[in-house]
């Protein structure tokens, strides 16, 4: 069965699912110990666990009895990616209006 990727967008999407994501960057956290950040149900916080994991934001590691949650980089890779592909479409949009600007204001680029 192949398993479906999630579009990184619809899974940072979720304001719940970003608060987890910040918790996680400043240390790994059990997924008891996330829940307490919600006032939503255990099931509610392993649901949004389980969309980050699959998603690529984080890894799930069993220590001794405990599911610590770890962020990962593959999921905010693709989202660099796609913020690079348009950071440089505009900075070259912008460089153009720049030049354009320019010649009709008898100024030269330097």
């Amino acid at each position: 069965m192949e398993q479906h990727r999630l579009d990184v967008f619809q899974v940072i999407a979720d304001p719940s699912r970003r608060q987890m994501l910040h918790l996680l960057s400043k240390d790994s956290l059990t997924i008891n110990s996330l829940a307490e950040n919600f006032d939503m149900s255990r099931p509610a916080v392993s649901k949004h666990v389980k969309v980050l994991h699959n998603a690529g934001f984080i890894s799930i590691q069993d220590i001794g009895r405990e599911r610590h949650c770890i962020l990962k980089q593959d999921g905010f890779k693709q989202l660099q990616e796609w913020l690079t592909y348009y950071n440089a479409f505009w900075g070259s949009k912008l460089k153009k209006l720049e030049a354009l600007l320019n010649e009709r204001s008898g100024n030269s680029i330097k």
